[in-house]
């Protein structure tokens, strides 16, 4: 068996704007294998400020990990714990390789009878008039659930604008989330989320930055709205310190990034933590290509958590790779009478 890898640009359509600046450009990886004549593909969704894998040396451990190929799937998996978007495209893979479509790693009635994935609406930061055209655009689109990044404009300012979404939408017609990032401060986070609850929002996102567990414990425990982990789940290595974090800070929801948080595998362990302390999860996408977005749905799909999840982003770039993805009516499909685009493993090689 032979692997490659090969790096890639994503270019957003246009740019997009998180708490931690605006985005243009989007890199990642892909790995490919190659078994006589056989090829598999999985994607390395890195995200640059905030994979614990964005370190000096990645490309190194690319390369160590091609070399190394013939230890396979699970002790390549093992050894690249501190390297959770490697873990990720080694799983996707070897699935890929041993299955008659390199595409098609979880066969299912999403794949095969078009049964859709319940998804939120991303609504990007940017100024007041932007972000109402976003929420127009993803009404019109069918969304029945929206997602808001806050946190990068001015508090007040988002404040009227949920109020101007709750009095055209009620709960009933449209669950809102809202996605701090971790712009809050310990200090002033219970405030604004006194502030945030009268819109009867689903949950908000790490209000404050990850690594401050009695802070945010003490949060989770007096929020008037439920709040999910997400970037404080980043990092967080084997069974036994997840179980201590959710022991720790005891949130409502946790949000799983298969490319942050090590893959199907990695995930998988905190749903099972998870579901044993009564807290609830979703899934999310990375801002990974087709590939890795499709990757994920697939096996999402697979958990059937009949919340919306967050896999709405194959439509940002303006070079995303064709495939079956398409959203209709706030949901993800994959149309089996799609395909991908030809010889896409063939021109990533070259």
């Amino acid at each position: 068996m032979q692997a490659t890898y090969k790096k890639y640009i994503l270019n957003f359509k246009r740019p997009s704007g998180t708490s931690r600046g605006v985005l243009t450009q989007k890199e990642t990886w892909f790995l490919i294998l190659n078994n006589n004549g056989k090829q598999g593909i999985g994607e390395c969704g890195i995200l640059r400020g905030l994979s614990i894998d964005d370190v000096e040396g990645y490309e190194d451990k690319l390369k160590w990990t091609c070399e190394n190929i013939h230890l396979g799937k699970d002790d390549l998996w093992k050894a690249l714990i501190e390297f959770p978007s490697i873990q990720f495209a080694v799983e996707q893979a070897f699935l890929s390789l041993s299955a008659d479509n390199p595409f098609l790693l979880y066969p299912s009635s999403f794949t095969t009878e078009q049964l859709p994935i319940a998804i939120n609406g991303l609504i990007w930061m940017g100024a007041e008039s932007f972000m109402h055209e976003q929420i127009a655009q993803k009404l019109t689109e069918g969304f029945r659930c929206i997602k808001m990044k806050i946190g990068a404009i001015d508090f007040d300012t988002e404040i009227k604008l949920l109020s101007s979404i709750r009095k055209k939408y009620d709960a009933s017609k449209i669950e809102l989330r809202v996605d701090a990032n971790g712009a809050f401060t310990p200090e002033d986070a219970l405030r604004k989320l006194e502030a945030l609850s009268q819109f009867s929002l689903h949950s908000i996102e790490q209000p404050i930055k990850q690594g401050q567990h009695t802070a945010m414990h003490k949060l989770c425990a007096t929020t008037p709205l439920p709040i999910a982990l997400d970037e404080e789940l980043i990092g967080v290595f084997g069974v036994t310190k997840k179980e201590k974090l959710l022991q720790t800070i005891n949130p409502q929801y946790i949000i799983l990034k298969p490319s942050l948080v090590g893959g199907y595998k990695g995930c998988e362990e905190w749903i099972g933590i998870a579901k044993k302390m009564n807290i609830g999860w979703w899934i999310t996408s990375a801002l990974e290509s087709n590939v890795g977005l499709s990757a994920i749905a697939q096996w999402t799909y697979t958990l059937q958590n009949p919340m919306p999840q967050g896999l709405g982003t194959g439509s940002l770039y303006t070079n995303n790779f064709e495939s079956p993805l398409a959203v209709q009516n706030g949901q993800l499909f994959y149309m089996g009478n799609k395909n991908w685009k030809n010889n896409l493993i063939d021109d990533l090689c070259i």
